[in-house]
């Protein structure tokens, strides 16, 4: 008979066997890994951005100190010539020569193209005959009417001492003035003639097309074989003009001012002109003239200007940039100044003028104080160093001290 285990026994743990892992720290662990990987996702996204801007190192004017002149008002325009032509022809007529390309100088006087003359020579050479001929008649008649007031004299004498009748002597005298007026008749034909040898001769002429002052030809507008003609054909095929000529000697600007700003514009002011093609060439000019009348549909006023020296680089319709300065005494500029590009002073909040520099990676905004415009850059006489890199346009997010990369423009 089997005994029974007594109470104590029962309530003892059996180690003989191994005891089973807990599921519920391993899952703990794998939560926390999770929570971990998730917390530095979020703040690696978060981190701040570097700043991808673009820099420009702050330089000193090198030289002696110079001077700046204030401007007054900035205005655009476009390059004009007072002296240009479409050069034609007198007469209408089919070309037959040309003898110019576009870009070519040209003297006043230069033999530009030849019209077809063959018409006009067969019609000169009409005239010259009919001239020789009205010659040759005139000078039949002068030996006629010498013999006949020859002969009239010679009747006056006798008719005096009645050796001849009254009869005679009226026939003689008839005769001398009948010669008289037909030798007259003659020299007026060949008047005549000598006249129309002259229109044929001009007509000729005007078959040949001259440049009617020194320039360069910009245009060509005809060839050979087309006809020309000075006026309009009114839908045919007739070309109006052999080329365009222009006097580059008569280059200048001309820019329409705003009729609130004209006010601020003289005859005689200094001017500085910038060419679109060559933004960092700089242009000594002056105001020619304020021409006195408006446009009231753009409400400005056009204002001619001159260069003080021409240049090959100036062309005709180019795009230019214009400052007017003013002619006060302007403001004197240190020899070692330091200059900064225009574009790279911005404002703060307060309408300040600040600028950003790039130190390790980081800007810093500076405080500054400027001077005068010098060659298109700034003077900043304190707040920058030569040798700085300063943000060219700076965005307006920028925050001091935040991370940039930088990019190097000039």
């Amino acid at each position: 008979m089997e005994s029974k285990p007594s109470s104590l026994e029962s309530l003892r743990i059996d180690r003989s066997q191994t005891p089973l892992k807990s599921s519920s720290g391993k899952a703990w662990w794998v939560i926390l890994t999770v929570i971990l990987l998730a917390a530095g996702a979020f703040f690696w996204t978060k981190r701040p951005q570097a700043v991808a801007v673009k820099t420009a190192p702050a330089r000193v004017q090198q030289g002696t100190g110079g001077s700046s002149a204030k401007t007054l008002l900035n205005a655009t325009g476009y390059v004009t010539t007072r002296l240009d032509a479409t050069v034609s022809s007198k007469v209408t007529g089919k070309v037959a020569e040309i003898l110019v390309e576009e870009g070519m100088k040209v003297e006043k006087g230069q033999v530009l193209a030849r019209l077809d003359d063959s018409n006009v020579q067969t019609a000169l050479r009409l005239a010259e005959a009919r001239l020789e001929s009205s010659k040759r008649a005139l000078e039949e008649a002068e030996p006629a009417l010498a013999y006949a007031e020859a002969e009239l004299n010679r009747l006056r004498g006798l008719e005096q001492t009645r050796a001849v009748s009254k009869t005679d002597y009226e026939r003689a005298e008839a005769e001398a003035r009948g010669r008289r007026a037909g030798l007259e008749r003659l020299r007026s034909e060949v008047t005549v003639s000598e006249r129309q040898v002259d229109d044929w001769k001009q007509q000729l002429d005007d078959t040949i097309i001259r440049a009617p002052f020194a320039g360069v030809v910009t245009t060509k507008d005809s060839q050979p074989g087309e006809m020309i003609s000075p006026i309009s054909a009114g839908g045919g095929f007739t070309r109006t003009g052999i080329c365009t000529l222009v006097d580059m000697k008569s280059l200048e600007i001309e820019v329409d001012v705003g009729e609130s700003f004209i006010n601020r514009v003289k005859s005689g002011q200094p001017v500085e002109a910038t060419l679109d093609a060559y933004p960092s060439w700089k242009i000594p000019c002056k105001v020619i003239a304020i021409i006195p009348t408006a446009d009231r549909q753009k409400a400005t006023v056009k204002v001619r200007v001159g260069f003080d020296q021409l240049d090959p680089r100036i062309l005709p319709q180019m795009g230019v940039k214009v400052a007017f300065q003013s002619d006060e005494a302007p403001e004197p500029v240190a020899a070692n100044a330091v200059l900064v590009p225009k574009d790279a002073v911005a404002k703060s909040s307060a309408g300040k003028d600040i600028i950003w520099v790039v130190r390790e990676d980081k800007v810093e905004r500076r405080a500054v104080t400027l001077g005068p415009e010098q060659g298109g850059d700034l003077v900043v006489k304190a707040g920058v160093s030569s040798g700085d890199a300063v943000v060219l346009n700076p965005p307006s997010t920028l925050e001091d001290g935040a991370k940039v990369t930088l990019e190097k423009s000039r």
